[in-house]
């Protein structure tokens, strides 16, 4: 078993071409995929619980009468929670409360108190943060389990203050994953249905009879969730239509080989589309790196999958210099930037798009995904450049403050009604002039 993985040198004219390939990712929209989440929306908007325990009861193998059966209790999440092996809870825990420190220290930092000031006539302008009411997250299940992404989700809104979360997660043949419960437990999540796919996404941004409506929708999920969230957009929020994951190594060539080629088997290992890239100035490390990833291929149990996203979206990169590794990399804008290094922050200022920056060599990016603290739902295909990750703040929205003067009145009437006449809207100007006091 040997990857050929494809190598790069920054100093060839046609490096740029062949690196545009290397990211090349279009998601496209898959038409029977859009037409089927289009029907299923359609129906559970018309229909709502009916249709939802219909393609529930379809597409997860259950036989369920009635929607509320398939809700879990929450002596059942703390039921689970209790029956987990010691060293896993602790586990479990320690990584909510990492999660939420973090985010607890996001909130102070990110000027969720808002603010008011006021002006030299008296008029007051500021800004005012709430929470929102209900949010919805969506959890996979079926072939793999995500706890860490229940904790990702609901930690970062109920320490934002939303009111009340609310869970999904499919359960096909009716086989519950503990972890996840016990995660849901642990990170306060409110209610939790047992359903996925199209159709929970529906239900979360329609709302039925038994499941509330949401004002926005997070979390990950197959191509039919993505499409779904894609179209409610606007009925609810959502937080970001996500790609295949990706991690960029920028490592100087001092850390060990079989670390680094680690690494990018982390994102390789999601799926065949996953991106695993290393940018190096030193040409025999890259072979090193190389013999390595082919050496511990084969130990891998998915290592099939590893081949498959190395192979085709694979790369090791040859360049000039750390500054050159800088500068690509504020090309790429990847999801996961590892910075593997000595003195990591002296390149880490030269970075400017990057979803997450682990800086140091013992920075691995899987301690992001899991227990470090900040939020391991990031941007994807090069959306850092104008994306951040999920946080606090988006969990909050903000109503601007206007309480103006009878002073201010005088001034500001005078500028707006100007502009109004301006752009034609008389009524807008008539209704700034009434309360000047010279108005006639």
């Amino acid at each position: 078993m040997r990857i050929v993985i494809r190598k790069l040198d920054a100093e060839q004219p046609d490096f740029l071409a062949r690196l545009s390939s290397v990211l090349d990712f279009e998601a496209g929209e898959d038409e029977a995929i859009e037409q089927a989440v289009a029907s299923i929306l359609a129906d559970v908007k018309l229909r709502g619980d009916a249709a939802v325990l219909e393609y529930t009861n379809r597409f997860d193998r259950f036989s369920a009468d009635n929607l509320g059966l398939l809700e879990i209790s929450e002596q059942e999440l703390q039921a689970a929670l209790a029956q987990l092996a010691p060293q896993r809870r602790h586990a479990l825990q320690t990584a909510a409360d990492r999660v939420r420190a973090y985010h607890g220290r996001q909130k102070q930092e990110c000027g969720s108190d808002g603010f008011t000031y006021i002006e030299a006539d008296g008029t007051v302008l500021g800004q005012k943060v709430t929470p929102l009411d209900r949010i919805g997250i969506y959890v996979p299940g079926g072939k793999a389990a995500y706890p860490s992404s229940v904790l990702m989700n609901a930690i970062p809104a109920t320490v934002a203050g939303v009111q009340e979360v609310i869970m999904v997660v499919p359960t096909p043949d009716g086989i519950k994953n503990p972890l996840v419960l016990a995660a849901a437990a642990v990170a306060c999540v409110d209610r939790v249905f047992t359903i996925g796919g199209a159709q929970a996404v529906a239900a979360l941004a329609y709302g039925t009879a038994t499941i509330p409506q949401v004002d926005k929708i997070v979390g990950p999920g197959n191509a039919y969730v993505t499409a779904a969230k894609r179209r409610v957009f606007g009925t609810v929020g959502i937080d970001m239509i996500a790609g295949p994951s990706e991690i960029l190594v920028l490592c100087d060539g001092t850390t060990d080989p079989d670390w680094i080629a680690m690494d990018l088997f982390s994102q390789a290992e999601h799926d065949e589309l996953a991106q695993s890239i290393l940018l190096c100035p030193d040409a025999d490390y890259i072979t090193a790196v190389e013999v390595s990833i082919n050496r511990q291929l084969p130990l891998m149990p998915r290592h099939e999958v590893i081949q498959a996203s190395l192979t085709n979206r694979g790369a090791l990169v040859k360049v000039r210099d750390m500054e050159q590794a800088c500068e690509i990399a504020n090309l790429i804008a990847a999801e996961h930037l590892e910075i593997s290094t000595a003195n990591p922050q002296h390149w880490a200022d030269l970075i400017r798009h990057a979803g997450a920056m682990f800086l140091g060599r013992f920075s691995s990016e899987s301690l992001g995904d899991y227990c470090a603290g900040p939020n391991h739902v990031l941007p994807t295909s090069r959306t850092a450049r104008f994306s951040s990750p999920l946080g606090v703040y988006d969990f909050q929205k903000r109503s601007s403050i206007i309480n103006i003067s009878e002073s201010g009145a005088q001034t500001l009437g005078k500028i707006a009604a100007e502009l109004a006449y301006g752009e034609g809207l008389q009524a807008h100007a008539r209704s700034a002039e009434f309360r000047l006091t010279d108005a006639s």
